[in-house]
């Protein structure tokens, strides 16, 4: 019996030293600070990407609510005050939006025939917030088509009707539609325009019987302001938990598992000790530091959003030829900070007004500003341009005596131009006076930014060679 026993206490023995020899080691406090910043700079995008799904799917009671997975949802109206899911918006691309899950089957995206001078598109956004693709005006044109949409997995062919098969990264991403809204009267058309537009199963397409779905979710209450903190790790979790990492991610993804992201368990700070989660939330202040850095340090380019915006491949080269970077994870928490889901350069850049000529904040407590187009300088476009304002508060629009939140090309016959043929347009929160009451945009009583958006850049814009003018205080 005693023989027994000793064996079993050896065997116990060793199993326990066996166990110890292959525990991942815990991270230090040094460790876990470097971890947290590396992991929340690379999450960023990725957990508010989770914040507009919560709100827009996954939340029924959410007023921001547009429906379940693979439900196209359309409104024929112009953004508002009252829209706060998405930071810096527009409001003359009248949206559909979807969040799309391809993990059963593929989907069929069906485009209607389109007006010549009508542009439109449809942007598919991946869980990275990498723009995967493009279908509309600018990559497809504006004549009628199908597209079937599939994960890197699906072996299938492709069906007759089928224009083209586009593979997505994730099983799971976000479709953004904007179809470009002429003037307040063309609410109606824009409306019809978007009842053609149609996302339907590979099955339904085919006529067959829907395949049975297996997949089951885990979907946490988003908490506002957990994305800047550590709290964020866990939405991050969420979105690491449905997709497998490409390859040059793979060692990146074993340093995020020290501190519990991106495991079976869902990271929890307090089962660490104290020092430790110290140093992640400093690593996480950290991270968010350095993307406000590098918003400070470069958004004054007027072509910063075509280098921060593209696929996966397009940000890589960006990061090393425009930044010096040896990845590209800074551009996209940028980007999803200063503008989620904004758009491929290709497709519009958005030269952004942070601060004066004089290189002071915008703030119009007490100054006014103007933009000066001169004679035959307005936007090179193939498409439109449109000029935006927001609170630098909230990062919305503000609500105005004028319900004006923009000024763009489908309103030139309607400003007032200089004798020289320049077009001045008036940021301040007063009116300067009726007779230019066309070319004002309203702005708050305090600080501000505003974007000039380009649908469609020419070479010109997207090579330099036009600039956009200076904001410049005019009291």
């Amino acid at each position: 019996m005693r023989k027994i026993i000793l064996c079993l206490m050896i065997t116990t023995l060793m199993l326990f030293s066996f166990s110890s020899c292959t525990q991942q080691p815990k991270a230090t406090p040094e460790e876990a600070k470097a971890i947290a910043k590396e992991a929340y700079v690379y999450g960023f995008p990725m957990v508010m990407n989770y914040k507009t799904m919560y709100a827009y799917t996954l939340n029924e009671k959410s007023p921001e609510y547009k429906g379940p997975f693979n439900q196209l949802s359309c409104d024929a109206r112009l953004f508002t005050p009252e829209d706060k899911a998405i930071v810096t918006p527009n409001s003359d691309t009248p949206y559909c939006m979807c969040w799309i899950d391809i993990r059963n089957e593929p989907r069929v995206i069906s485009l209607p025939e389109m007006e010549e001078e009508r542009f439109y598109h449809f942007q598919l956004i991946d869980l990275y917030t990498h723009n995967f693709a493009y279908l509309g005006t600018l990559t497809t044109g504006n004549k009628a088509g199908k597209y079937l949409i599939a994960s890197q997995s699906w072996n299938g062919e492709k069906p007759d009707g089928i224009a083209d098969v586009i593979r997505c990264e994730t099983d799971i991403f976000f479709v953004v539609v904007r179809t470009q809204l002429m003037d307040e009267n063309d609410l109606e058309n824009v409306k019809r325009i978007q009842g053609e537009y149609q996302v339907q199963p590979l099955s339904a397409y085919l006529g067959n019987n829907a395949p049975e779905a297996t997949s089951t979710d885990n979907f946490p209450d988003w908490n506002e302001g957990d994305q800047f903190t550590a709290a964020s790790f866990k939405y991050l979790d969420v979105m690491l938990g449905w997709l497998e990492p490409v390859a040059e991610e793979k060692e990146l993804m074993e340093r995020f598992a020290k501190l519990g992201i991106g495991t079976n368990k869902t990271f929890d700070i307090n089962s660490f000790d104290e020092d430790v989660q110290k140093a992640i939330e400093e690593g996480v202040k950290e991270g968010f530091q350095e993307i406000e850095t590098f918003i400070k340090t470069y958004t004054s380019d007027p072509l910063v959003s075509a280098k921060i915006f593209g696929t996966r491949e397009f940000l890589g080269n960006s990061a090393k030829e425009n930044y010096q970077l040896e990845d590209f994870y800074i551009l996209r928490a940028v980007a999803a900070h200063m503008g989620l889901y904004g758009n491929s350069g290709a497709e519009a850049i958005y030269p952004t007004y942070l601060m004066d000529s004089n290189g002071a904040p915008l703030n119009t407590a007490d100054n006014k500003y103007t933009l000066t187009f001169l004679k035959d300088e307005l936007p090179p476009v193939k498409a439109f341009w449109s000029f935006t304002m927001y609170d630098g508060k909230t990062q919305l629009f503000i609500h105005n005596p004028l319900n004006r939140y923009l000024l763009n090309s489908n309103m030139e016959d309607d400003f007032v131009y200089g004798e020289d043929g320049s077009l001045t347009l008036y940021i301040q929160k007063d009116s300067p006076g009726k007779g230019l009451e066309s070319n004002w945009l309203p702005a708050p009583e305090g600080p501000f930014y505003a974007v000039l958006r380009l649908y469609g850049p020419e070479d010109t814009a997207l090579k330099g060679e036009w600039t956009n003018p200076p904001m410049v205080k005019a009291n």
